[in-house]
């Protein structure tokens, strides 16, 4: 199972389109958005295989939460847990660096992906691979990361705009 993981778009139209495009290509099955949406619209740009978690920029969440809903997409709220090809992995925007350092240390989890920084990078800590994918705004390189679940093989992906 090939993954998308992407954080940060703060209601960057294009550059979401750009890269849901490359996703499309690259045969993501599912996506992980990890907070600083912004708005409905931009949720809705996004296909129902999608799960989201709120960032500290997600001021709205109602409209944000509705906008999810439309699109048959899942809403996680802070974090979100999934199981996945036999694989523990959990999601959040970062913000929240106490939630943050409790997931990760929790070693209980083969994957944590956490945004914020608009900083692509990778670490364990334990069993975990803790992975912030970049951002697609305010950033000199737009990227976000592929999983390929069985392999654990990442990769970035810098989309242009």
């Amino acid at each position: 199972m090939r993954i998308a993981v992407i954080s940060d778009t703060h209601n960057r139209t294009i550059s979401v389109q750009n890269a849901l495009a490359i996703m499309v290509e690259r045969g993501v099955e599912l996506i992980v958005h990890c907070g600083d949406i912004q708005d409905g619209s931009t949720v809705r740009l996004f296909p129902a295989h999608t799960h989201f978690v709120f960032g500290n920029c997600d001021y709205d969440r109602g409209e944000l939460s509705r906008a999810s809903t439309d699109i048959g997409a899942t809403m996680h709220g802070a974090w979100g847990h999934l199981e996945l090809g036999g694989k523990a992995l959990a999601f959040t925007h970062g913000d929240d660096r106490q939630l943050l350092a409790d997931l990760e240390n929790a070693n209980a989890l083969d994957f944590l992906f956490h945004g914020h920084t608009h900083i692509a990078k990778e670490h364990r800590t334990g069993k975990t691979r803790v992975i912030n994918p970049g951002a697609l705004q305010r950033v000199a390189r737009r990227t976000f990361l592929v999983l390929d679940l069985p392999s654990g093989e990442a990769e970035t992906v810098e989309v242009f705009v």
